[in-house]
């Protein structure tokens, strides 16, 4: 009968523990409170402490939920060491002259106290684990914190409706310089606790790291909100009212209706761009983003996510403009351009060349497509096809190689390709550093017979310097010096395209403008002596086969083109 009612006690004691869908601390505390009295106890105590360290300075949590009387004698002490360091102990007390357990008692009692040390150690460490997990070393919650609140708010009815905003206090470093670092901590966490009252249970805050922020909250409370990151005195010293005045650059998202939270990093995509926005910003301090913000984010990630598998499939494939004689209309060349075909589909250039030009990817796609229009022109030689000077675009990241030539130069040998059928295509550059690597490349290339010519002239801010002192092959004019009409003589369109293709002939450097698209520019160009042109008037990048084509027929018809 005795071990039933130690069985009954027990059980119920286990099921308040293990009853995580509708735990009640009161219902465990009674629990714990009816097995304390069956073994005839007047107190249990429980310590936890992070460390041995922490128990020593006396850096713990105490807990006493069963005190009904004088704790005179110690009737056991159970204690566990974590492998991570933490303690728990639990002390069981009785009143003196209480009689003592019999053996089966204390068997007993000894398996309860296992058990509710076993408990209370998983909480305090699973406590411990959240906090490490979910907070940085300052106890702010961090990212973790904030993409957990997220998913939580995805699954319960959604974001519609919500503004996420990602903010840097202003010059922060300078007011940790003028009141000092402690108080500057002081100023950082009142005003970060001001936002979070500001928000209270309607969403949450988070420290992303240093003076930066991340918060989410309903639209109703946006203009409060950035009233107050807009400028706020903060006290840092109540006994003598010492304030400072505490402002922020906010990148703001207010998520539309058709926004699909996939994963929390998606919020984060557009506010964290829209934070450095405003900060960088010239037109204020608050920056809105949109939708297309996290596009543009998604579709850099897919394109550095595919380039490599790209480059191993082939999917990057050579598209062949022709140059022609405006007075001939002999095809005297071709720009190889770049075309990225995935799954059917032709990316257009502008969705991944400047993309990868944030870095060295870039380097790789020109090296390609030179390799690319080495073996063509060696397949049109070695068929007896006719052949023409290929130009090739180089991008200004390679200047930090100084083996440029020489790698350009093996691609090209690799090939066996005669160098007069090769043309490198350079831009401008405003670095007086990166002035003189070019300088040096291109009279590398005048030396071995390598054609090069100077991309896009007249869209850098470069001095004329650069005509003048390297020695280019050809000078491509961009599109936007070309005057769309034949106008009058004195129009200054007209009279700046005069000037560049006449300073391109008594430098003997051979002319061509881009972006060529009527008769009317043709015109233009015949009387302004220059040579060639390159554009849709003629024709657009075309496939390999298509070009070649175009090349057995030798030229196109400048009186009536196609």
């Amino acid at each position: 009968m005795k071990n039933e009612l130690f069985l009954k006690e027990f059980v119920e004691l286990i099921n308040s523990m293990v009853d995580y869908e509708h735990f009640s601390r009161e219902r465990l505390v009674d629990n714990l409170c009816r097995v304390a009295r069956y073994f005839r106890l007047t107190k249990v105590v429980t310590e936890v402490y992070k460390s041995i360290t922490d128990e020593k300075d006396g850096k713990g949590e105490v807990l006493c939920d069963f005190d009904e009387g004088p704790a005179d004698e110690v009737v056991m002490k159970q204690e566990f060491l974590s492998d991570i360091g933490a303690i728990v102990r639990i002390t069981a007390y009785t009143a003196k002259d209480t009689p003592a357990l019999d053996e089966e008692e204390k068997r007993n009692l000894d398996i309860c106290l296992r058990a509710l040390m076993s408990y209370i150690g998983r909480n305090r460490l699973q406590t411990a684990v959240e906090k490490l997990a979910y907070h940085d070393s300052n106890g702010y919650p961090n990212f973790a914190y904030f993409f957990r609140h997220l998913e939580k708010m995805s699954r319960q009815g959604g974001l519609n409706g919500y503004t996420a905003i990602m903010y840097n206090l202003k010059q922060f470093s300078m007011i940790n310089r003028d009141i000092g670092m402690e108080r500057g901590d002081v100023v950082m966490r009142a005003h970060f606790d001001a936002v979070k009252d500001l928000i209270a249970d309607r969403g949450t805050v988070c420290r992303v790291g240093g003076d930066n922020f991340a918060a989410i909250f309903p639209n109703e409370l946006l203009e409060d909100i950035i009233t107050f990151l807009k400028g706020a005195s903060i006290v840092y010293d109540p006994q003598i009212a010492s304030t400072v005045d505490v402002s922020a650059y906010v990148g703001i998202f207010m998520i539309p209706k058709e926004f699909r939270l996939e994963r929390p990093g998606n919020i984060v995509d557009v506010i964290m761009p829209a934070g450095q926005m405003a900060k960088a910003s010239d037109e204020g301090d608050i920056y809105y983003a949109s939708l297309k913000n996290l596009e543009m984010k998604e579709n850099v990630s897919k394109v550095r996510r595919y380039f490599e598998e790209a480059l191993e499939k082939g999917e990057f494939k050579a598209y062949y403009q022709p140059k022609v004689n405006v007075e001939t209309g002999q095809i005297m060349g071709a720009e190889a351009l770049c075309r990225w075909i995935r799954d059917g589909r032709t990316i257009p250039p502008m969705e991944f060349i400047p993309i990868l030009e944030r870095n060295t990817d870039i380097c790789r796609l020109d090296f390609y497509m030179l390799d690319l229009a080495c073996k063509d022109i060696r397949r049109w030689l070695d068929a007896g096809k006719k052949a023409v000077r290929v130009s090739v675009n180089f991008s200004r990241k390679h200047l930090v190689d100084h083996g440029l030539l020489d790698h350009i130069v093996s691609v090209i040998q690799k090939n066996n390709v005669p160098y007069e059928y090769i043309e490198i295509e350079l831009t401008e550059t405003t670095s007086e550093g990166d002035y003189q690597k070019l300088k040096n490349l291109v009279e590398g290339f005048e030396k071995i017979g390598i054609h090069t010519s100077i991309d896009d002239f007249g869209v850098g801010y470069s001095s004329l310097n650069i005509i003048r002192e390297l020695p280019w092959s050809i000078m491509k004019i961009d599109k936007s010096l070309l005057p769309m009409s034949y106008a009058e003589k004195n129009d200054s369109s007209t009279v700046l395209y005069k000037h560049i293709t006449a300073m391109a002939s008594d430098m003997g450097i051979e002319c061509l403008t881009e972006g060529v698209e009527t008769a009317e520019q043709i015109r233009i160009l015949r009387e302004n002596s220059c040579e060639y042109a390159q554009g849709y008037y003629f024709d657009k990048p075309l496939p390999v086969d298509e070009f070649e084509k175009k090349m057995e027929s030798g030229s196109y018809d400048v009186a009536d083109p196609q």
